[in-house]
């Protein structure tokens, strides 16, 4: 074994003075902030930090003779920690490298040497997770270094003495988040996801093998099936592998709209008659021609799986907040915004239909802690300038582009990115700024797009200042620093639930027309006004145009989608006093003791369940109900696209997101200005009501009730009784609209089921033309509708 290069011994302030002091007022040293200290003042904060519990000083000698110092710290215990979320088994650090002794020469690599002894003394200490560093923006030689050892860029900074940029190294590689328990736990909870939606679609038919016990809920003939009285039962059922050897034996609850909910505990698994294992991509291959998966869709399904298993297992390590907690109202000071963010951080679940709802290829493990936005970590934007003959921006009336850049970017960052184009001989006037998501310039636009930076049709101008927190979408980022500054949508070439997450520089042109339209429309209606139904418009959009790209792929390509951003106006003008706001998706949350986050919002609100859901479906439902009789306009108002406003935990009203690309005009009663025409598609009378049928009644409100219906807060037949008086009140108050609900019967025996697994399986690299949505439907028979028995007698 050989020696160690270098050893640590504590500073001693009394007998190292002089030698720091000279060290520390070198020119060369600026940024360590003491040129002008005395050799006694050098001293005296050196003894200080050898009094602190938290702050400790080293030096790192070489054969006795010190060549550097090394602070480390308690990054909660110093100014760093109050402006990025802090990790058990963080640790800051300081280094400062001797100054080359007269007549020496420089060594090659010796700083790096240096750098990567005081991490390996920094990560000798098991407790250490993670290293942190803050060096001043200017200081470009410790940032190539930091680099060049292993550290990420976080954010940029502002501490009370210097801009900094927070960088993070990870102890090493080695994803601890991926033991062997957190593994096992994630893979039983998603098999379990996997076999009810893929029942529930019916790629599966469990085979039932005799009672369990039985509830004392009734919901619907549907759920009467072998061993069942009529009522809500849980049962044990059994699925057998593609070629018989492997059988799954579980416990399920049957439920409305062919929902199961199953037991994740009692799932066991045999393989030649021998117990084994719970494997969830040994499940998906074992069962590929049942579920009808392709040879080419296989292994990318896998991979899909392998990412939102590992993404569980990071949030069973990590996230530990209560629901009750969650839920608890914001503390004083406390920004009204900042609830909505705490919650949409602690988020488990992705989309409650996707079994492979967190693929996200393409991120790396570095990336993933760095970008996901379960891991809360602040993510500063990338910045370039695009040249203006290749780019659109656009934005909503009376906005201009001026207008919204000083709005979104302080005077200090503009002059900052004038300088470089200035000091590149480029002119100011010729670009468009636009934000681009860091990931995306290093791994796509820097390579891809290479000619176009060769040729400075696009310039590289380095990070924003604020901070932005990823939300669910995880290319939507939300401003912590300035919350009333627009969310940032970005392009973002990973592969997640079935698209490329990019933006089409075509749709970026008319985004902020169709919001005018839009929030025109909205604002004049007398009914969305009175439930205080609203939209966060897209104010303002920038694409970049790749000739040669465009020419080559055909419309809707990912090469074609790699460059465009758009601005969203922020939750904060929508908001009265006392209110806050959450994501709709926080509804079907549990918490790491399986409470629900719903049920904690409940409790706060002091009404009864049902008075708290009457108030949710008023806000929620009535708007996406009158929007679809009123103008044959739908909205894909899923759980990430609705943001509830709370008031003492009830939600009082409801906005609207994501709408350019996700609002469709289904028929020709509504005009259209020129620039919203794309939104008009034709869908078939017969499948507009699917709006509501699917998007609504199955891919939400299905996982809803049966939340409530296990916490033991509603019976479903309640929820669904509600779901029904709700709609009934609407359309009795609503009669010029009769025509139209006898055309989208609401209360039909029944509804075709739309299977969204099913897409995914068949193609998930497009599982859907956006042009064309009704063509790419996969149904599957049909559901019993839970509000048929509802209707109410029509009066004559």
């Amino acid at each position: 074994m050989t020696a160690p290069t270098f050893t640590f011994r504590p500073v001693d302030a009394e007998q190292d003075a002089r030698l720091l002091h000279g060290w520390v007022t070198e020119e060369r040293a600026r940024f360590w902030g003491m040129l002008s200290a005395t050799e006694v003042e050098v001293g005296a904060m050196y003894a200080q930090i050898a009094a602190s519990p938290t702050h400790h000083a080293l030096l790192g000698c070489r054969h006795g003779v010190p060549l550097f110092l090394m602070e480390r710290y308690d990054p909660a215990a110093d100014p760093i920690g109050a402006l990025y979320p802090h990790r058990r088994g963080d640790v800051g650090m300081h280094l400062l490298v001797a100054p080359i002794a007269a007549g020496d020469a420089p060594i090659p690599g010796f700083t790096r040497e240096i750098m990567r002894a005081v991490q390996a003394h920094l990560f000798a200490d098991p407790t250490v997770r993670r290293l942190v560093v803050e060096p001043d923006v200017r200081n470009s030689r410790i940032l190539a270094l930091n680099t060049a050892c292993g550290f990420e860029r976080v954010s940029i900074v502002q501490l009370p003495d210097k801009l900094a940029w927070l960088s993070v190294c990870e102890r090493d590689v080695t994803p601890s988040h991926l033991s062997p328990e957190r593994w096992a736990a994630a893979t039983r909870d998603l098999l379990r996801k996997t076999i009810s939606e893929f029942s529930h679609e019916r790629l599966l038919a469990p085979e039932h093998v005799g009672p369990v016990s039985v509830g004392p809920e009734h919901v619907g003939p549907e759920h009467v099936g072998p061993g069942h009285t009529g009522t809500a039962a849980s049962d044990d059922y059994r699925i057998t592998s593609d070629d018989g050897r492997s059988e799954y034996c579980f416990t399920a609850t049957r439920r409305a709209l062919n929902h199961w909910s199953i037991a994740g505990q009692s799932i066991r698994r045999r393989r030649d008659g021998e117990p084994a294992e719970l494997d969830l991509l040994a499940f998906v291959t074992e069962f590929r021609e049942q579920v009808g998966i392709s040879d080419e869709v296989l292994p990318v399904y896998l991979e899909e799986l392998s990412s939102t298993l590992a993404s569980a297992c990071y949030k069973l390590e990590n996230s530990r907040t209560s629901a009750a907690q969650l839920a608890t109202a914001p503390r004083a000071g406390e920004h009204p915004l900042d609830y909505g963010q705490r919650i949409e951080r602690a988020m488990t679940e992705g989309h409650p239909c996707f079994v492979a709802c967190n693929g996200r290829l393409g991120l790396g493990l570095a990336d993933y802690r760095r970008f996901a936005p379960e891991t809360g970590a602040p993510v500063t934007l990338d910045w370039l300038a695009v040249r203006r003959c290749h780019a659109v921006f656009t934005a909503s009336a009376g906005l201009g582009y001026e207008h919204h850049l000083e709005a979104e970017l302080d005077a200090d960052t503009r002059h900052r990115f004038a300088a470089i184009l200035a000091d590149a001989g480029l002119a100011v006037t010729d670009y468009l700024l636009m934000p681009v998501h860091p990931w995306q310039w290093q791994h796509k636009l820097a390579i891809t797009f290479a000619a176009e930076v060769a040729r400075q049709n696009i310039v590289y101008l380095g990070s924003g200042t604020d901070r932005y927190q990823a939300q669910q979408s995880i290319r939507t980022f939300f401003n912590l620093d300035r919350p009333e500054r627009c969310y940032v949508k970005t392009a973002l070439s990973v592969l997640n639930m079935g698209f490329m997450r990019g933006l089409s520089p075509q749709y970026m042109r008319d985004t902020p027309a169709i919001n005018d339209w839009l929030g025109t429309l909205v604002a004049g209606d007398p009914q969305l006004q009175r439930v205080g139904f609203g939209i966060l418009r897209e104010v303002a959009a920038i694409g970049y145009h790749n000739a040669t790209f465009e020419a080559a792929t055909p419309v809707g390509s990912p090469y074609g989608q790699m460059l465009s951003a758009l601005w969203r106006e922020s939750p904060l003008p929508h908001l009265e006093a006392g209110q806050v706001t959450a994501t709709m998706a926080s509804l079907l949350h549990l918490d790491h003791n399986g409470d629900a986050f719903v049920s904690a919002l409940i409790a706060q609100s002091g009404l009864t369940p049902a008075a708290w859901l009457a108030a949710y479906l008023r806000a929620y439902l009535v708007p996406l109900v009158h929007c679809l009789a009123a103008y044959e306009l739908a909205f894909m108002p899923h759980g990430e696209n609705v943001i509830l406003v709370l008031e003492n935990g009830v939600p009082v009203r409801i906005l609207m997101k994501d709408i350019a690309e996700e609002i469709v005009v289904m028929g020709q009663r509504m005009p259209l200005p020129p620039a919203a025409a794309r939104i008009r598609i034709a869908v078939p009378a017969e499948e507009q009501v699917l709006t509501i049928f699917t998007d609504v009644f199955d891919c939400f409100f299905r996982f809803l009730a049966a939340t409530l219906a296990d916490e033991g807060q509603l019976p479903e037949q309640e929820f669904w009784r509600l779901v029904a008086e709700t709609t009934s009140d609407y359309q009795a108050g609503a009669p010029e609209f009769a025509t139209v609900f006898a055309r989208h019967d609401l209360f039909a025996a029944e509804f075709p089921l739309s299977c969204l697994n099913r897409l995914q399986l068949r193609n998930n690299r497009k599982m859907l033309d956006l042009a064309d949505p009704s063509a790419s439907l996969q149904l599957a028979g049909t559901l019993v509708n839970p509000i048929a028995r509802f209707r109410r007698p029509s009066v004559t």
